[in-house]
């Protein structure tokens, strides 16, 4: 009971994680019309964001390998919060943009901690469902950050969303100071050992499918509001609707897949979460204009992206064990790798051709996971760890 009880204080840093990140994509075109940016320009606040903490993470994680994880995890929090306080204060855009890197150099951190503290700290058995908890989070950040966020931009200040994440952050911190335990660091690895590991083609097919599972997703969910408005043609109100039920179809789908990895395994897991969202796509791509297809589309396509989070994440702890940390860095900072390209591609996508075009996009991209995920499942075994040289 106290362990899940820890779980959960987890969730709740990664909820707050995941609105300061997901807000953005909620609220676009009315960010985009506060600042005089187009949206397209707008977008690239996810697409910094994500580069940042994508780039800085394994390096932060390498440096500081033999601290604490509770001090790391309230250290990198504190960060968090700065960003969040900055973007509710600075003006402009480009000061927002700096904002959003500083928000990304505490968000991975805390996120990659978060992860490897509740698997650690889960029953035997459990990890599978202590890492879905954890990412439960992010997808209550849909339910709830994504709506609400739209609904305070469009009824007050969308600005304000960031002091009261701020809020909350400096909040967790403290129950985290006084609730969760102690958490051994890992053995250091050296972050040129962490690169190393990259030469396996083990680990270079699991990062693959990352990268094209969340790229495919981020193509389509950067941009789903103005899908929603331009191509679905529905209203206001429709679309905050369309994003709760987004996000809930999020939350179910997370805790099926921590569930199915528990009972099934993570590759099979995996697999058929990724041709059933390849799918969905499609069938979003092909009715965008018929809103009776879009809503249980919308609902089943993020049900079956979300199932295949925690079973990404199981394999890749499963590869190696002994360095969950490391491998759960390598892999959140490919999947932002993922989300900056995502979005980044959906762009041009816009620019390019038009908005119906960005669920195409994502389903090339998942089709592409689908294959290397179906080839690696062939192979068995763990990574080879070299040795740690010593410092």
């Amino acid at each position: 009971m106290v362990s899940n009880w820890r779980i959960y204080l987890l969730a709740l840093v990664s909820f707050l994680v995941g609105t300061s990140e997901y807000v953005i994509a909620g609220t676009l075109d009315q960010i985009a019309a506060a600042l005089g940016v187009s949206v397209t320009s707008a977008g690239q606040l996810i697409t910094a964001f994500a580069l940042v903490y994508a780039l800085f993470t394994p390096l932060a994680m390498a440096l500081t390998a033999r601290l604490p994880r509770r001090r790391l995890l309230l250290g990198a929090l504190a960060v968090f919060v700065l960003g969040n306080l900055l973007a509710f204060v600075v003006p402009g855009f480009g000061l927002l943009m700096l904002a959003r890197v500083v928000m990304a150099l505490g968000a991975g951190v805390v996120v990659v901690n978060a992860l490897s503290i509740a698997a650690q700290i889960a029953p035997p058995g459990k990890q599978g469902s202590a890492i879905a908890t954890v990412i439960m989070g992010f997808t209550v950040s849909l339910i709830i950050g994504m709506p609400l966020g739209r609904w305070i931009a469009a009824a007050h200040d969308w600005r304000s969303i960031f002091a009261g994440i701020a809020v909350l952050g400096a909040l967790a911190m403290a129950l985290i100071h006084r609730s969760l335990p102690q958490v051994a660091a890992e053995q250091a690895m050296p972050l040129r050992e962490q690169l190393a590991l990259l030469k396996q083609p083990r680990l270079q097919a699991a990062l693959l499918v990352s990268f094209f599972w969340l790229g495919g997703f981020s193509v389509m969910f950067t941009y789903v509001s103005p899908f929603l408005l331009d191509v679905t043609r529905l209203g206001e109100g429709a679309v905050r609707t369309a994003l709760f039920a987004l996000g809930v179809a999020s939350l179910v789908g997370s805790r099926f897949g921590g569930w199915s990895v528990d009972r099934f395994g993570g590759q099979r897991t995996l697999q058929y979460g990724l041709a059933l969202h390849f799918l969905m796509l499609v069938l979003l791509g092909s009715f965008g204009a018929h809103a009776l297809v879009v809503y249980p589309a919308l609902m089943l396509w993020t049900f079956f992206a979300w199932s295949s989070g925690p079973a990404q994440q199981f394999n890749l702890v499963s590869l190696a064990p002994a360095a969950s940390g490391i491998m759960l860095s390598l892999n959140n900072s490919t999947m932002q790798l993922a989300r900056a390209a995502g979005a980044a591609l959906g762009g041009l996508v816009v620019e390019g051709s038009s908005l119906a075009a960005i669920a195409w996009t994502g389903a090339a991209m998942i089709l592409v996971a689908a294959a290397v995920s179906a080839r690696a499942g062939r192979q068995s075994g763990a990574l080879v760890l070299k040795p740690v040289t010593a410092a």
